[in-house]
């Protein structure tokens, strides 16, 4: 039996806005042949959270691929747990259970273990640093060989 998934102790929502860069992801559906995957999270009045994922189909220049949906923050303690809607009424966990000091990256999964996405602020993560979240991942029950870098375009 896995042990209980923890999340991160505190995220700042509203630092946690703005662009993140997939890194890397267990395979799903809506994703399949994307590259250049992104995804952009806004605060709305109303505290929820608009999703916005998109990504190039087949390679850079293909046609871009868009996903919208509503996020809510369901652990009011630690900010960490999410429910994500892109088809009403089905609706996703969106655990942060990794979370840089500065908000450089980010790690999401889902108790199950079946989803997992590394993100980043930037299209590259350093080596090092994805290496040691490969392990951390491994000890929280991921099998981290399921684990697919996505193409990102270079920084300019």
């Amino acid at each position: 039996m896995v042990a209980e998934l923890r999340t991160v102790d505190h995220v700042d929502v509203a630092r946690y806005m703005g662009t993140w860069y997939e890194i890397a992801k267990i395979p799903f559906r809506f994703e399949e042949g994307l590259v250049g995957i992104t995804a952009n999270y806004t605060l709305l009045p109303n505290g929820k959270v608009r999703v916005l994922n998109k990504g190039f189909i087949n390679d850079f220049n293909g046609k871009e691929k868009t996903a919208k949906g509503t996020a809510v923050v369901v652990d009011k303690k630690t900010n960490a747990k999410l429910k994500v809607t892109f088809f009403w009424p089905f609706a996703a966990d969106y655990w942060i259970i990794e979370l840089g000091k500065d908000y450089e990256y980010a790690v999401v999964g889902q108790e199950s273990r079946e989803y997992l996405w590394v993100l980043s602020r930037t299209p590259q993560m350093d080596d090092a640093l994805y290496e040691e979240l490969l392990q951390r991942l491994s000890t929280k029950g991921f099998d981290t060989t399921r684990l697919e870098k996505n193409p990102q375009r270079p920084m300019p």
